[in-house]
């Protein structure tokens, strides 16, 4: 029987892990990339090519997205394409910390299709296939259904704080912080969290696994504006992530000033 494509992700993510574990405690050659855009070590480069090698040797036909890889222009034109975050979280991989993921994801015609978000120093496996729902270590997970914004538990940083994001005042919401942002929207997804959000913009590669995921647990992640999410864009950039379960996703566009619905 073939390898479905979420197999393929997991096999994938597992082998990543075999790779990344091996640089802890070693010369990670840490080096900042040009534009302001974060470290690399050899880790993230030496995860980034075992992926590509096991994922395009499985799909040749597959159009490639990754943040360590350089612009692939076929992307644009392959019917299914990898969106690859080697390591999400370089900065907690180089100080020691246990929040580091490999975020996996596959788009079809802009929507994604299989995702997987692998915390191995965790041990969490996350995976979503579109209509299959989203598990954690193989066991179904589901947001939570709270809708009341004040005393909600958030992942947010400080800046998505500011008032000026906020018509009607900053909510009364519980903040707390994770590095990954694809961990962060798979807390949500396994109802850790009630919801997340940043308004920056967001590399396709750090949210694109995560979208599913929270879709696949009866959730909903769009942009900031409420506007559903299409993938593989020539930008590789996303206007901002919200995600909650559905009725605090209702009420943070609210408080955002966009209505109960969008």
């Amino acid at each position: 029987m073939p390898e479905s494509d979420l197999d393929l992700l997991l096999r994938a993510a597992r082998a990543a892990a075999e790779v990344a574990t091996t640089f802890i405690g070693g010369d990670l050659d840490v080096r900042e990339k040009e534009g302001d855009q974060g470290p690399v070590t050899a880790a993230d480069i030496a995860v980034n090519e075992v992926l590509e090698d096991t994922l395009r040797t499985a799909r040749p036909a597959y159009g490639w997205l990754s943040e360590e890889s350089p612009h692939d222009p076929l992307r644009l034109t392959s019917p299914s394409t990898f969106i690859i975050d080697p390591i999400d979280g370089t900065r907690s991989f180089i100080d020691g910390s246990d929040t580091w993921a490999h975020s996996l994801a596959i788009a079809e015609a802009g929507e994604i299709t299989a995702a997987v978000v692998y915390l191995p120093m965790r041990d969490k496996l996350y995976a979503a296939e579109k209509g299959g729902g989203a598990e954690l270590n193989g066991s179904a997970i589901r947001t939570t259904s709270r809708a009341e914004i004040a005393g909600a538990q958030f992942l947010a940083t400080k800046p998505n704080i500011d008032p000026k994001h906020w018509p009607e005042g900053v909510p009364p919401f519980h903040r707390s912080h994770r590095p990954s942002l694809a961990y962060r929207m798979c807390l949500v997804a396994d109802g850790s969290f009630d919801g997340m959000l940043t308004f920056r913009d967001a590399w396709e590669w750090d949210i694109a696994a995560g979208t599913l995921i929270v879709a696949e647990a009866g959730g909903r992640a769009t942009d900031r504006a409420g506007q559903e999410m299409r993938f593989n864009l020539p930008s590789a950039l996303q206007n901002g992530v919200v995600a909650g379960g559905p009725a605090m996703w209702d009420s943070t566009m609210a408080a955002l000033g966009h209505g109960p619905s969008v």
